[in-house]
């Protein structure tokens, strides 16, 4: 494959592999927890015990393979890496090309209840062509081989990625990572990109006293979540950002480690009103996203991107407010922006909150999200 070759793609994994991840969980040497211990100290062993034991005898990874190649799959390399990715075109001719970009702990999965609804609507809905890659060091795409994968060479990829797809002009959506690389792009190809819609968009507070003064109660009631998240629920971040060789060599040896550490984040981060991950998002779907990245062998190259953002100085320095109109969905749990913040870096032209769903929207409230998307890009 040449530089600029896309090449089909089918996912494969070989038995052995399958075998391998069945044998590592009926081996997993569990731990013990203290007395009345619940998920505040992180995830429970029982918990555990029953997901881990779901996925080594009841997970049907053949099915939920065959589900994503039933989707146009595609690999091409940019910059040096490989890059994958979903592309699935709609019949209507006035479709809006659109960039959907999955976050962590995520993946191209997170997408599927949505391209439905996007590619084929209703008579009188936008319609969209979608391209849904694994961003570079994630699952299909990863792992990464060099240093230097910072957000902002993330976005320059992508923006090549829609060009070699021959989309001058195009949208943009993400959330978690994927609410600053669309953003990167927004300033990178800001030529082509018509607009940037991001959930779990990080907002800063400015500083000023009239800003802090002028917050509603709901306003208040996030930023104080922020700062919890930030005293007690950011360990992860910390560690992959700072140490993440470390972290890799646990998550690559034990699918149980791998799983623990991204179920702690569905059960913090989706919906609060609901008790468990699997009350908030289809358990196949998540245990999907957990088996690409063991599969792929990522946690490596995922935890890296963490070490690039946080080290990347030219991301964090001041930059003038961006121009390519930007909207912003809010949801209820794990969401933690503010308008007045956003602002001050983003052209926001389009704000909605809503009282359900949370840090992963495309799998807990599809509905939601969708009309949300349909509703900024018709604006534009």
């Amino acid at each position: 494959m040449t530089n600029n070759d896309i090449a089909p793609f089918q996912i494969s994994v070989p038995q052995s592999d399958l075998d391998d991840l069945r044998t590592r969980l009926q081996r997993t040497r569990w731990t013990d927890e203290l007395p009345g211990a619940g998920w505040e100290r992180g995830v429970p062993v029982s918990y555990l015990r029953e997901l881990a034991t779901h996925w080594a005898e009841k997970f049907d990874w053949r099915a939920q393979e065959s589900l994503l190649n039933e989707y146009p799959q595609f690999t091409t390399e940019i910059d040096g890496q490989r890059v994958h990715f979903l592309h699935v075109r709609s019949e209507r001719a006035d479709a809006t090309p659109l960039l959907l970009i999955h976050g962590w702990p995520g993946s191209v999965v997170d997408f599927l209840d949505t391209i439905a609804p996007l590619t084929a609507p209703e008579a009188g809905e936008p319609a969209f062509h979608l391209v849904i890659p694994s961003v570079p060091g994630f699952g299909f795409s990863g792992p990464t081989t060099e240093t230097g994968w910072t957000d902002t060479r993330i976005a320059s990829a992508f923006a090549e990625l829609m060009a070699r797809l021959g989309y001058d002009r195009y949208g943009v959506q993400g959330g978690d990572i994927g609410a600053f690389i669309g953003p990167a792009m927004g300033r990178i190809d800001t030529a082509h990109v018509i607009g940037i819609h991001a959930n779990a968009l990080v907002t800063f507070p400015t500083g000023d006293p009239a800003d802090m003064a002028a917050l509603t109660d709901a306003e208040q009631a996030r930023l104080a979540a922020m700062k919890n998240f930030q005293d007690d629920m950011s360990a992860y971040m910390q560690l992959q950002g700072t140490r993440p060789q470390t972290i890799a060599h646990a998550l690559a040896d034990s699918p149980t480690g791998q799983l623990a550490w991204i179920v702690e984040k569905y059960q913090e981060w989706t919906d609060s009103a609901k008790d468990l991950p699997e009350d908030a998002v289809d358990l196949d779907r998540l245990l999907t996203t957990v088996s690409i990245y063991w599969f792929t062998d990522t946690a490596r190259s995922v935890a890296n991107s963490y070490y690039e953002r946080f080290h990347d100085a030219a991301m964090w320095a001041p930059k003038p407010p961006a121009t390519v109109p930007t909207g912003v969905a809010v949801f209820a749990t794990a969401d933690y922006a503010i308008r007045r913040f956003a602002e001050k870096a983003h052209n926001i032209t389009h704000w909605s909150e809503f009282y359900r769903g949370g840090h992963f929207p495309a799998l807990e409230a599809p509905d939601l999200l969708v009309g949300d998307i349909r509703e900024f890009f018709q604006s534009l």
